[in-house]
């Protein structure tokens, strides 16, 4: 009898903890549910599409990820900052590698959590490999040459000895 007690015990651990491992490793390795961008539509703070050329369509308006950078630097000054952002494409122009960029560092910089739609499902930018890069502005600017120097509003030379 108190073989068969010990032997029932030993055999009861052995299915209790061979069901245990096998719980936790289907568990760990198991797929995780993916989201899709349309169930999340209205859980972000901010949307965000993205532009030609390494450009952010804000509230509208078309900024570069400079300005993209100094609007949510001004909404941190305010105490507005949103804590979680939806990147999208537009009409114009898909996500592109750059825009995930400018996002990592806007995420490093502001602390702010991004994610974006990747073909139907929602990803959230991780700035270690996305390797986000400094803000830049869309285009170069060139100094202004100003032909109009020493000119009058006819094209004429301009003396101020000549005045009335």
């Amino acid at each position: 009898m108190i073989r068969l007690s010990i032997l029932l015990k030993g055999t009861a651990m052995a299915i209790l903890l061979g069901g245990s491992v096998l719980v936790a490793g289907c568990s760990l390795f198991g797929t995780k549910g993916e989201v899709t961008t349309a169930s999340m539509q209205g859980q972000f703070d901010a949307t965000i599409k993205a532009y030609k050329d390494g450009q952010f369509l804000v509230d509208g308006a078309v900024l570069s990820a400079m300005d993209t950078g100094s609007h949510f630097a001004y909404l941190k000054d305010q105490g507005k900052l949103p804590k979680t952002i939806l990147l999208e494409r537009s009409d114009e122009s898909k996500i592109r590698k750059q825009h995930l960029q400018y996002m990592a560092r806007m995420q490093l910089d502001y602390g702010m959590r991004v994610y974006y739609d990747d073909n139907g499902t929602l990803k959230e930018i991780n700035p270690r490999d996305t390797k986000a890069r400094q803000l830049e502005d869309s285009h170069e600017r060139k100094p202004v040459q100003d032909d109009s120097k020493d000119r009058d509003a006819s094209h004429r030379g301009y003396d101020p000895s000549q005045q009335y």
